[in-house]
C-alpha cells in the first residue's frame, strides 16, 4: 500500500503522489518511510531524497533543508529547495560552498545563531556537491 508524498517549497507544490517509500535526509541521518509510519516532524539537511516504487528508486531530488512532517498515511516535504537531481550543477555547488564558507569566515563567532547559519549552508552545500558528483 503506497503512502502519500507532498513536496512544497515556499513558491510552489513541487511534487505530490503516492509512492511505496521515501528516503529523506534527516537531520538524524536518512530516514525510509513507509506507509503507517508513526507520526512525526524531523528537521531536514541539505541531501537526496529517493522515491521507490517497489524496490526501484524512481526519482531522486536534492533537497538543501526544511522540514519533514510524517503521518502514517503521507509525507510532507517542507523544503528550502527542491532540485530534480538531473539539474543539479556541480558549478553551482562549487559556488555555493565558496559562499558558504566566506560567510562563515566573516561571521560573529560570537552570534552563535548566525554561526550556527553559516555552518548550516556549509553543510547543505557540501550535500549539494556530494550530489551533483553522484548524479
Amino acid at each position: 500500500m503506497p503512502i502519500d508524498l507532498e513536496i512544497v517549497s515556499p513558491e510552489k507544490l513541487l511534487l505530490s503522489q503516492p509512492v511505496d517509500m521515501v528516503v529523506i535526509p534527516a537531520a538524524e541521518g536518512d530516514m525510509g518511510v513507509l506507509v503507517d509510519h508513526a507520526p512525526f516532524v524531523v528537521l531536514l539537511r541539505g541531501g537526496v531524497v529517493r522515491l521507490y516504487q517497489g524496490d526501484v528508486v524512481t526519482d531522486r531530488l536534492f533537497v538543501s533543508g526544511g522540514f519533514a512532517e510524517v503521518t502514517p498515511q503521507r509525507v510532507t516535504l517542507l523544503a528550502d529547495e527542491a532540485i530534480p537531481l538531473a539539474e543539479v550543477s556541480r558549478g553551482e555547488a562549487e559556488r555555493r560552498l565558496a559562499a558558504a564558507q566566506a560567510a562563515y569566515d566573516t561571521a560573529g563567532k560570537l552570534d552563535v545563531p548566525e554561526e550556527d547559519a553559516a555552518i548550516a549552508r556549509i553543510q547543505s552545500a557540501q550535500a549539494m556537491l556530494e550530489a551533483a558528483q553522484a548524479a
